[in-house]
């Protein structure tokens, strides 16, 4: 049996999400990408091709909160930054891509961490 490469499962998975998931004006979509060391969000306008909020681990204002921190939690801080940049933006709800991984993890703490930061989904 052969063994198969973990990038290309999550890009077909990926895939198989996207096909069903758009973002538009009304309802954007809260796309999420999970690196070895960091996890970024963003909110995206698929029609216009923008994106309306984004955060992620590398952000300057989360760079002193996240000393000390495990990753989900981390998750957690990304997911209420997020959901508390695109609420300043006029944007309530939105649509969650999980961008091929899991819920599990990361992906549902910033998940979560966003629904409770007043996104609906």
């Amino acid at each position: 049996m052969s063994k198969v490469n973990p990038k290309i499962v999550r890009k077909i998975r990926h895939d198989r999400v996207r096909a069903k998931v758009t973002g538009t004006a009304e309802r954007p979509r809260l796309c999420v990408f999970r690196s070895l060391n960091h996890i970024y969000a963003q909110v995206v306008d698929d029609l216009s091709g923008h994106t309306i909020a984004c955060a992620s681990t590398l952000d300057t204002d989360l760079k002193g909160e996240l000393t000390g921190k495990t990753k989900i939690n981390e998750a957690e801080l990304v997911g209420s930054l997020v959901s508390k940049r695109s609420l300043s933006k006029g944007i309530s709800q939105v649509i969650f891509d999980r961008g091929g991984y899991k819920y599990h993890g990361r992906v549902k703490a910033l998940a979560e961490a966003a629904r409770q930061g007043g996104l609906k989904f």
